[in-house]
């Protein structure tokens, strides 16, 4: 959590998308396509194709035409056209919303909490998010999306737009996050932050600064 001393009630609750609205899961997209020990080592951590790395400079704005001649370039045609496969069939990378997180958006709304996302996604396939599941559009207030606004979580430019597009306070803000370096950059932001594991957790995070829902 931040360590902002300001003590305002929570009345808006921001929140990230894969990870914690979306289930994503890149091998959800690939197995059954190519071969496993391909598959594996394109979603290991450590990944040496760099399918993370590409991802994340879509997701900062850049095109998939600009990005894929470096791709065949440092990988090959192989994997170069398995990069292409994933990003042409993202939505079966989105297989579900993530357990209680629907309810979640729901229940939060229902109490008169302003609901929000802050998404790291590339603006060409963003839209399967709410294609696939338009209920997430249907509850959030708004969305920024990095891809769309070419910055990128976690620095702070990015919070600070959603701040002033949505209308809202830092301070009465919280965010929720499953990767530790953009709950830093919502702290540095002014906005209390959680690392985000599961929607029970997401819930007594929120309880413990006076959301009641």
């Amino acid at each position: 959590m931040s360590d902002t001393n300001d003590d305002s009630p929570i009345t808006d609750v921001i929140f990230d998308f894969c990870g914690v609205l979306l289930d994503w899961q890149c091998r959800a997209c690939l197995e059954g396509h190519f071969p496993q020990k391909t598959v594996d080592a394109i979603c290991a951590d450590d990944d040496p194709h760099g399918f993370y790395r590409y991802e994340d400079r879509m997701d900062a704005g850049e095109d998939f035409d600009d990005i894929y001649p470096d791709v065949v370039r440092e990988q090959g045609d192989q994997i170069a056209g398995i990069f292409r496969y994933y990003i042409d069939h993202y939505d079966d990378a989105l297989p579900r919303m993530l357990p209680g997180m629907e309810q979640l958006l729901r229940d939060l709304k229902a109490a008169g909490y302003g609901v929000w996302g802050l998404t790291n996604w590339s603006h060409e396939t963003f839209h399967l998010a709410f294609e696939k599941f338009p209920q997430i559009e249907e509850l959030l207030g708004g969305t920024v999306v990095s891809g769309v606004e070419k910055m990128h979580k976690p620095n702070a430019d990015i919070y600070e737009l959603a701040l002033e597009r949505f209308g809202l306070n830092a301070g009465s803000c919280v965010f929720l996050d499953d990767t530790r370096r953009n709950v830093t950059g919502a702290e540095v932001a002014g906005i209390r932050a959680f690392l985000f594991t599961d929607a029970a957790q997401a819930r007594r995070d929120l309880a413990s600064l006076g959301v009641r829902i």
